[in-house]
């Protein structure tokens, strides 16, 4: 596999999108070794195949806010690979929304649900609409109007899009009643939707939930315990609550969540309390932490920080991507950091993680740490199906099911003659594997 021939193909085809080339980067020069051990794949030109997305769509949103004046953004979908299963991935709305932005996320989201061993294809989409300071009526009128253009490339068996940034229930209620107007059916085509109309109990913990189970399997085979660790979580959604939720519930200390007006520390650590005071922020659309610190005593607010210069035991990326940079990885591997978890997607940046893997830290790369979202999306979209709902037990014994089995993968492909576990190696190679032996078996089509 020509490592460098490849990259400036992708480079010079999708120019000023940095964020995609890096995502690209990432996976080609993890899997060059396991591609070139097996030349089928060069036969096939998989890679080559694999890093263009099957198709783009665009579109205008035009939508009335609460003063009566016209709106304007722009919509994506991305449908990146189907090789596997229908198009799955969330939609994100935030104001630096662009194609470079899910065009990586869909590349990423292909591997990711190729780890959970689940039939579903990687795609991803959203909006440059802001939802911050918005009404609730403003909202609704800006997801029906951006649903109106997405219905019709949609579908239970083509492409199934659920939330992400700026995406939370009240946003796929909003999306789904659209759709259902619209194709005049009940069908799974979003997931994360209410409990009472086709959800999956503990969707939206999963995320949080399921890294903590990733963590918790890297320390068993690091001979270590996640109960009495202290943890840093940045952002404040409901991935970082689902985290700090399953953390504390495991004997961990969390002592920080972040926002873009700087992070909290608190060195009691969280209790139900805390925790439930963080879905409090996150409804009320200010997107800023710093009221925690008024609520409550114990923590202090740091105006324009991040929680990464906090000593902790574990770090756990749960706000955007390239959150956490080289000297932020330098300043935990100084202070003893023994594990850093990606679960936001492409948390760290490319230098971090070479720092961090450079320090012998443990790594948990995003596809992997964080694959417990999609795939618990995928169990909702298995219960839909079969007009079936399953218990919170039984969805969360197959999450923990799940996130072992793309630890052992992880561990099957990415440990190294020293001893060290390459994660990222590990997690890349494994879900290249279906995906490549998938396209070779259904031919170019």
């Amino acid at each position: 596999m020509d490592v460098k021939k490849i990259l400036a193909d992708v480079k010079a085809k999708n120019p000023g999108q940095d964020l995609f080339l890096q995502a690209v980067t990432e996976v080609v020069e993890t899997i060059k070794d396991y591609v070139t051990e097996n030349p089928k794949y060069d036969d096939h030109k998989i890679v080559e195949r694999m890093v263009e997305p099957d198709r783009i769509y665009q579109f205008k949103v035009e939508w009335i806010d609460d003063k009566g004046q016209i709106n304007i953004n722009r919509g994506f979908r991305v449908q990146f690979n189907n090789a596997i299963g229908p198009y799955k991935g969330g939609l994100r709305f935030a104001p630096n929304v662009t194609l470079d932005t899910l065009k990586f996320l869909g590349f990423e989201q292909t591997f990711k649900n190729s780890l959970t061993t689940l039939p579903m294809g990687g795609g991803k989409g959203g909006s440059d609409f802001d939802p911050k300071g918005k009404s609730d009526n403003e909202i609704m009128r800006f997801c029906q109007a951006f649903m109106t253009e997405l219905w019709r490339y949609i579908g239970p068996d083509t492409d199934v899009p659920a939330g992400d940034i700026g995406v939370g229930g009240r946003e796929i209620g909003y999306l789904y009643g659209m759709y259902k107007k619209l194709a005049k059916e009940n069908t799974g085509v979003l997931t994360g939707k209410g409990a009472g109309w086709g959800g999956s109990i503990l969707r939206p913990e999963a995320t949080g939930f399921g890294a903590v189970y990733f963590v918790e399997n890297m320390l068993k085979a690091h001979k270590m315990d996640i109960k009495g660790k202290t943890v840093s979580v940045s952002g404040f959604g409901n991935v970082a609550w689902g985290a700090a939720l399953k953390a504390t519930e495991l004997g961990a200390k969390v002592v920080t969540i972040s926002g873009p007006d700087g992070y909290i520390y608190d060195e009691e650590g969280m209790n139900d309390k805390k925790i439930e005071y963080m879905l409090d922020l996150r409804a009320s659309n200010n997107n800023v932490v710093a009221p925690f610190a008024k609520k409550f005593k114990s923590a202090q607010f740091i105006a324009g920080k991040k929680p990464w210069e906090a000593k902790v035991d574990i770090a756990m990326t749960c706000a955007i991507q390239n959150e956490l940079d080289d000297k932020d990885a330098k300043l935990l591997a100084k202070n003893g950091v023994k594990l850093v978890c990606e679960v936001s997607n492409m948390g760290c940046t490319a230098d971090a993680v070479h720092e961090l893997q450079k320090a012998k830290v443990i790594f948990a790369p995003g596809k992997a740490a964080n694959a417990g979202g999609v795939g618990v999306s995928g169990l909702e979209m298995s219960q839909n199906s079969e007009h079936l709902h399953w218990t919170a037990a039984e969805v969360d014994q197959r999450l923990h099911a799940m996130m072992d089995s793309i630890h052992d993968n992880c561990i099957k492909y990415g440990k190294e003659k020293d001893g060290y576990v390459n994660y990222v190696k590990g997690a890349n190679i494994a879900g290249f594997i279906k995906v490549a032996d998938s396209m070779i078996e259904l031919g170019v089509c």
